[in-house]
């Protein structure tokens, strides 16, 4: 399979961003597209709301469904998946984008916003894919999408921030556990991680201005990197814990300089990616030699 047309998907948080980039690329197929966030309004530092992002998923193709949904409660992501399944008659690919971070150290988090973390992240990820599991069940080729990163157990990625974190891999862990669970129905779960910082809003934001996006990639390689494994046979490709160049690259993709917002400056190397994971070629010489938002 190579196109995602007509196929249904429920991407929470896809109102900006990586989601909603990922959304725009299989609208280019003619997919149908949920897009489950709490951005009912705009936030006052970043743009995009639900209905806006539904507009320009139908511009490139694609239907969509805004639903407003907090991913901490129960109740809204089994009204949000219901109503998807009601519209769209089916569900074959769940996205858990959804994310809250706090680069602190453990004394300067605070525990309400541990829990926020750890409620979206963690809870909110393996919410969302308990509820949409039993509608999986009935797709021809059911996927769940974690942006989450590698198991990597070094210290180095728990010392500056070990709640967020814990609060990551909690979604990572869903994968590990899950496809193992769900391997003999026929349900892929994959994990999908940046090599790179990746210019968004929130990066922009939250971890350096303008300078970080400057260093990153566009969230295009994100989106390319979803398509390919969203259309690849779930019952075989499963468990997977993937970085975005590397996966590419494998898959015929050479060029990755298209990505890069300013091609004149060094890309900053995003958390969470192990030291054995090989760039493709001529990658490396394009990496800072410090990670994000160090």
């Amino acid at each position: 399979m190579t196109s995602l047309k007509n196929k249904t998907l429920f991407i929470t948080g896809a109102s900006r961003g990586i989601g909603l980039a990922i959304a725009l690329k299989a609208a280019k197929d003619g997919a149908n597209i949920a897009i489950a966030a709490k951005s009912a309004e705009p936030h006052k530092h970043l743009p995009g709301t639900i209905y806006t992002a539904a507009e320009e998923i139908e511009a490139a193709g694609g239907k969509a469904l805004p639903l407003v949904c907090d991913i901490r409660y129960e109740d809204q992501v089994e009204a949000a998946v219901a109503a998807t399944v009601e519209k769209f008659g089916g569900l074959d690919i769940c996205i858990n984008n959804a994310s809250a971070i706090s680069l602190t150290g453990t004394e300067a988090t605070e525990m309400k916003r541990w829990d926020l973390m750890h409620s979206i992240n963690a809870r909110g990820s393996f919410l969302t894919s308990k509820i949409c599991i039993p509608h999986l069940k009935k797709s021809e080729n059911p996927h769940v999408l974690m942006l989450s990163p590698p198991l990597d157990m070094s210290p180095k990625w728990f010392a500056g921030h070990t709640a967020y974190t814990m609060a990551k891999y909690g979604m990572s862990m869903c994968v590990l556990g899950m496809a193992a669970e769900f391997k003999n129905q026929g349900i892929a779960f994959n994990a999908l991680w940046p090599r790179t910082a990746i210019a968004t809003a929130a990066v922009k934001f939250a971890l350096g201005g303008e300078a970080m996006m400057q260093a990153s990639r566009t969230t295009d390689i994100l989106a390319d990197a979803a398509h390919l494994i969203l259309t690849k046979p779930a019952k075989d490709f499963t468990g997977n814990f993937i970085i975005d160049d590397t996966f590419l690259y494998e898959n015929g993709v050479t060029d990755f300089e298209k990505y890069r917002v300013d091609p004149s400056k060094k890309l900053a190397p995003d958390f969470f990616v192990p030291d054995a994971s090989t760039p493709p070629p001529g990658v490396a010489e394009t990496l800072m030699d410090g990670m994000l938002g160090g």
